[in-house]
């Protein structure tokens, strides 16, 4: 399998003149202060479909002969590659079809829509992603049309790679970490290619899901291997198996791959939105989320952190307030068990909580013939050192039951 070089991502940034916006490499002073180091975003997010994905999309279907034009394109996507397709197809003109599972939020597909315009036909079918991804694959079989794979191709690699030739052009000196989100590799694979031939000296560090670190999986098993269960709330980077040329490159040239916990993204979705107005996705996030586990490392250094995309669902925002509440140690879940005779929950406001804590979650079932009856309780505290008394007070005055944070089975079937 042929892999990028120099030369061939040179080409990339050429073909991509004015068709992708050069994005601007930011330095963050609020990010640059609290790590003592020149921290600079690189912002992907402003791309013109609010992701980088747009550069492999195009600089693929761009390098098809007329014939190949002619028979069409196929993808399957729920997310950014496909709205990078519909793009691309929309400017060449070129006749696209995009498979996308029934449950995709309607969002997402307007979204493939706007962008794709006449040009592009959605076909929404089958449960999951791989689902999906199976009928593509017949579609493009019966109509001999090209599959644009969404990271392991070399035309894809090499126009995501572009991102890493800017950083270089554009940073007043030399970057010494550079920190970017893994799915697939395409874009890791891509930066790395480029900065290792041209600054060796710049650490690259590559940042997986903590629910679908399939990279890390590959690297230590020698090869890619497929995870049976991911968690899917990074989206645009939870992959069930990496590609093969992505893993190859990126086994070579990556410095480390590091996992982040999905309430760690939340936690610097937040931030980014409420300290510098900045909208990102789960995986445009998981650049600067990683900078807490490397403080001791960067400071004093040029850090450029890849924030990969913003298309992000405001339906979404709940849950993410709510996984950053429950990664910080500042929300907590209870069954509680409740004496059922009345002024009980009055009982419990005036000597088990705290005077800041804050019941955000109640749901009861009473319960006849028994002395106590259960609740699922959730209660917001201001700091994590006030939960051991909570619980002791709890504890105290019978009301404890179950503690639910520590309890995976129960807290996926009753909580999320």
């Amino acid at each position: 399998m042929e892999k990028p070089t120099v030369q061939s991502i040179i080409a990339a940034s050429e073909n991509l003149k004015n068709i992708v916006d050069r994005t601007p490499l930011m330095r963050n002073f609020g990010l640059s202060h609290q790590y003592e180091t020149n921290l600079y975003l690189k912002r992907e997010d402003l791309q013109r479909v609010r992701s980088y994905k747009l550069r492999g999309a195009y600089n693929k279907i761009s390098s098809l002969t007329n014939n190949e034009l002619k028979r069409g394109v196929v993808c399957a996507s729920a997310g950014n590659h496909a709205q990078g397709v519909a793009y691309s197809c929309a400017l060449l003109n070129v006749k696209g079809t995009i498979f996308m599972p029934v449950p995709t939020p309607k969002q997402k597909v307007k979204q493939v829509e706007m962008f794709g315009k006449d040009n592009v036909d959605i076909v929404l079918i089958g449960d999951t992603f791989d689902d999906a991804q199976l009928e593509a694959i017949k579609f493009c079989t019966a109509n001999k049309a090209t599959m644009v794979k969404p990271f392991d191709d070399y035309h894809i690699i090499n126009g995501q790679a572009t991102v890493g030739k800017e950083i270089l052009e554009d940073l007043p000196e030399q970057a010494d970490y550079v920190f970017l989100p893994i799915g697939g590799g395409g874009l890791a694979a891509g930066v790395a290619t480029y900065l290792k031939s041209l600054s060796p000296a710049t650490k690259i560090i590559g940042l997986e899901p903590e629910g679908a670190p399939s990279m890390q999986a590959a690297i230590s098993a020698g090869k890619p291997v497929k995870l049976q269960e991911i968690d899917k709330f990074v989206d645009g980077a939870a992959v069930q198996e990496v590609g093969e040329l992505t893993y190859e490159i990126c086994k070579a040239s990556l410095d480390q791959v590091v996992s982040i916990p999905e309430g760690k993204v939340c936690s610097t979705i937040l931030k980014l939105y409420n300290e510098e107005a900045i909208v990102v996705e789960p995986a445009g996030a998981l650049s600067v989320a990683a900078l807490d586990m490397f403080q001791d490392e960067i400071k004093g250094k040029n850090v450029v952190c890849i924030l990969s995309g913003s298309n992000n669902d405001i339906t979404r925002t709940e849950e993410i307030k709510e996984r950053s509440l429950l990664f910080e140690g500042l929300k907590h879940y209870f069954i509680v068990r409740f004496p059922q005779r009345a002024g009980a929950l009055k009982e419990f406001v005036n000597e088990v909580l705290g005077p800041e804590d804050n019941i955000t979650h109640f749901e009861y079932s009473k319960k006849h013939n028994r002395n106590t009856g259960p609740a699922l309780v959730g209660i917001e505290i201001k700091h994590p050192s006030l939960l051991k008394g909570l619980r002791l007070r709890m504890e105290e005055k019978k009301f404890f039951g179950e503690y639910l944070n520590d309890r995976p089975d129960l807290f996926q079937y009753l909580v999320l």
